[in-house]
């Protein structure tokens, strides 16, 4: 099994199911995606309301900035604990989804505040190609063959690499050319990162349907929930990031 999802590695699952017979489920891992997918969607929309109302008072959400710059900190530290310890999976996961809420409320306020209305389309959007995406692969539409895994896993490294290029650019203070912008490459580029991250929702599907098939331990339930919202979260990011350059047009 191979997936570009870093939280699911293809080590994920390499480990004996524990004595007492309680192994990894589909059900299982469904249930603690919602869990954690409710309670970052609840911290979002506390941020979300704090950063509104710092804007009605001070005509500025800008002093939530900082709470958006360290959650994102906080998040990724987190997420390679998680990574590398995945028995912490049951603590660590439910610890992303609220510090990765704090970020997701305030940012969605940020985009929402230029563009009225555009975080509502992305979170449907979202969640649209969620259920598509899921349908089409229970149903065979899709199959995530070994072919289809290198090219996403290989896509999805390069757009890391171009991130992490434009990431320290930025700090030398150059912008990366195109790609930011709201031009044509711009908004292809922005397009064909929101495909990558859909597909990698294909990949985990199979990644999770293969570890429940192999009796992974329950605590991997936590650790591939937790992998689905990394997904979730990048894609959403993604959406609000093209539909920005559209409506800037």
């Amino acid at each position: 099994m191979r997936t570009s999802n870093p939280a699911l590695s293809d080590k994920a699952f390499q480990t004996d199911a524990p004595a007492s017979g309680k192994v990894m489920t589909i059900n299982g891992t469904v249930n603690k995606t919602g869990m954690l997918l409710s309670l970052c969607i609840f911290v979002a929309a506390v941020s979300w309301d704090k950063a509104f109302t710092a804007a009605e008072q001070t005509g500025s959400a800008a002093a939530l900035f900082p709470w958006m710059i360290g959650s994102s900190i906080a998040g990724l530290i987190i997420a390679l604990i998680t990574v590398f310890k995945k028995t912490a999976a049951p603590i660590t996961a439910p610890l992303y989804a609220i510090v990765e809420g704090v970020f997701i409320g305030i940012i969605s306020a940020f985009f929402e505040m230029s563009y009225p209305g555009i975080v509502f389309q992305a979170a449907t959007l979202t969640f649209g190609v969620l259920f598509a995406l899921l349908l089409a692969y229970r149903s065979g539409l899709i199959k995530a063959t070994e072919n289809f895994k290198l090219g996403i896993a290989a896509a999805t490294g390069g757009i890391f690499l171009v991130y992490l290029a434009s990431m320290v650019l930025g700090f030398f203070g150059i912008s990366m050319p195109l790609i930011h912008d709201s031009g044509v490459i711009g908004i292809g580029f922005s397009l064909f990162v929101v495909v990558i991250a859909a597909l990698n929702l294909v990949l985990d599907f199979d990644f999770i349907e293969n570890g429940a098939a192999q009796g992974a331990p329950k605590y991997l339930e936590w650790y591939a929930a937790f992998g689905l919202l990394v997904t979730l979260i990048w894609l959403y990011i993604e959406i609000l990031r093209l539909l920005s350059k559209l409506r800037s047009r």
